[in-house]
């Protein structure tokens, strides 16, 4: 009786969700297909490259959702796109959030130049204040992380057609889109000690490289140069 009841629930489950999946001009596209009296189709989010993006704001009419924080927004983002950021600057003074601040100052926020940042708890109705449920929307951020986590909060709240650059703006080539900012939106992320590192690394780069054609094309000066050069 144990095993038939089982097997019961098991078979119930099994017509009740049922969870296709297409691949369609380049994109997987997951589909629910729900059972109760009849089966009911609900569109999830599509994951798009982006020329597939390109497309999809050019031929099928998609505004672009911009919902990086404040700082990345700013750095570069998608002209005449729309910004409504997930997390937002944290400037709550209790106890534990000043620790959690002078930690992540001290250590993110000084070599990545991120901000110390929460929850939007306002980012679902900012949307709706903008956009009704039908609207199609291509959600960007710089990694694709809180792009997929922004979809998710907008398809619980109704919203059927959602696409999302996978891996983000940091994954764009330059010339993609139109963009506004001091920097090209793939490196939009990219600031504080880390930005300091890179120019390093490209001057020593530089210099290593023109002395080694330098020796390689010139050897008798180089070796004049080395023997000029004081001994320790």
């Amino acid at each position: 009786m144990v095993f038939e009841n089982l097997a019961s629930d098991f078979s119930n489950l099994a017509t009740s969700l049922v969870v296709v999946q297409i691949r369609q001009g380049g994109r997987a596209t997951k589909k629910h297909l729900q059972r109760r009296s009849s089966l009911a189709l609900r569109a999830e989010v599509d994951y798009v490259n982006a020329e597939e993006a390109k497309k999809l704001i050019a031929v099928e009419g998609y505004a672009v959702l911009d919902v990086r924080d404040r700082t990345q927004f700013e750095r570069a983002h998608i002209k005449d796109c729309y910004h409504v950021p997930l997390f937002i600057e944290n400037n709550d003074n209790d106890l534990g959030t000043i620790i959690k601040r002078t930690v992540h100052n001290n250590f993110s926020g000084l070599f990545f130049g991120l901000s110390f940042t929460k929850p939007n708890p306002d980012f679902v109705q900012s949307v709706k204040s903008q956009f009704s449920p039908e609207s199609k929307l291509l959600l960007v951020c710089q990694e694709g992380l809180r792009s997929a986590g922004a979809a998710q909060k907008l398809e619980a709240a109704g919203y059927k057609n959602i696409a999302c650059i996978t891996s983000g703006l940091q994954s764009v080539k330059p010339g993609t889109f139109d963009s506004v900012g001091s920097t090209e939106l793939q490196n939009a992320g990219k600031a504080g000690l880390v930005t300091v590192q890179g120019k390093i690394s490209a001057v020593l780069g530089t210099v290593l490289i023109c002395a080694y054609l330098f020796i390689t094309f010139f050897p008798e000066q180089a070796e004049k140069l080395l023997q000029m050069a004081p001994s320790s």
